[in-house]
């Protein structure tokens, strides 16, 4: 079951939310905890479909397709600024009846997250980091993402192309990954002249360039609840970085996934179960 309920934004843009199954009977008023997933750049709401199932069992998990990405509105010209994405987070919440609601962000979206959390704390319960880094990534940083998207051979004849291209022959794969292929052919739509994605590169190249350049250690600071940051041991948050963040977050914890990359969910979906449950039980709990 995938139920989508359309939410407004900021500024008007038109949310996609998605469920992904039903929830549970239970909490008080009927009505269990809420849990918001926020994917990164490029992804969509489905990347965390795993995810939700079995966070259902005893929450209520909504997933948000956030502006120009999966089937949310993508302004010509967006606004794709930092505000943007966390007032869009913000008016999900409160539209769902979510909050207070533990906040769980892949890479952008986890930043989203922290912002939020540090902005909102009536609204916010707990927080879960997957590899996002606080530091400032730089201007050369986004100039390799230019390249990178240029690099794609669009348009893919197949999905099968899809996968086998960002899975094992895009040059910042250092070794086959099926599941970064499949990753990718999920953000995907046939077009009349083969498979393209369902974003615009230079949307997400906008949407980038306003956090890439700047550290967020100052809002990571201000999180006042329990908040959980996870790495892939070959993610592209470093073991150092991410014990850091958690030595600023008043209340922050550690996890990392072994055999597992920037995809952490993806990758290993049962490891990132494995660590991000027992979090979120403590939460819960009031721990």
């Amino acid at each position: 079951m995938a139920r989508r309920i359309d939410v407004t934004g900021a500024g008007g843009v038109r949310l996609a939310a998605w469920e992904f199954a039903d929830p549970p009977k239970t909490g008080e008023a009927g009505q269990p905890p809420g849990v918001l997933l926020l994917h990164g750049l490029m992804g969509r709401a489905s990347h965390w479909a795993g995810t939700a199932r079995w966070l259902a069992e005893r929450r209520r998990a909504v997933a948000l397709d956030q502006r120009g990405h999966g089937q949310s509105d993508k302004p010509e010209e967006g606004p794709f600024d930092r505000e943007a994405y966390v007032l869009d987070a913000e008016a999900a919440l409160e539209a769902l009846g979510l909050g207070p609601a533990v906040l769980v962000g892949h890479a952008m979206g986890a930043l989203t997250a922290w912002q939020l959390a540090a902005r909102r704390p009536d609204l916010v319960s707990g927080l879960v980091i997957c590899d996002m880094r606080a530091s400032a990534l730089g201007a050369a940083s986004q100039r390799e993402w230019e390249d990178w998207f240029q690099a794609w051979p669009l348009p893919f004849a197949t999905l099968g192309d899809v996968r086998k291209w960002f899975g094992e022959d895009d040059p910042w794969v250092e070794r086959p990954n099926p599941a970064r292929g499949e990753f990718y052919a999920e953000v995907m739509t046939q077009a009349e002249d083969g498979w393209r994605p369902v974003f615009s590169r230079r949307q997400m190249l906008a949407a980038r360039s306003t956090w890439v350049r700047d550290a967020h250690w100052e809002e990571l600071a201000g999180v006042q609840c329990p908040a959980l940051v996870v790495r892939g041991l070959d993610g592209e948050l470093g073991r150092a970085e991410a014990q850091e963040m958690v030595r600023v977050l008043p209340r922050g914890v550690y996890a990392e996934v072994p055999d597992a990359g920037h995809l952490v969910h993806y990758d290993q979906p049962l490891r990132w179960r494995e660590v991000v449950e027992p979090f979120l039980d403590g939460v819960l709990a009031g721990r």
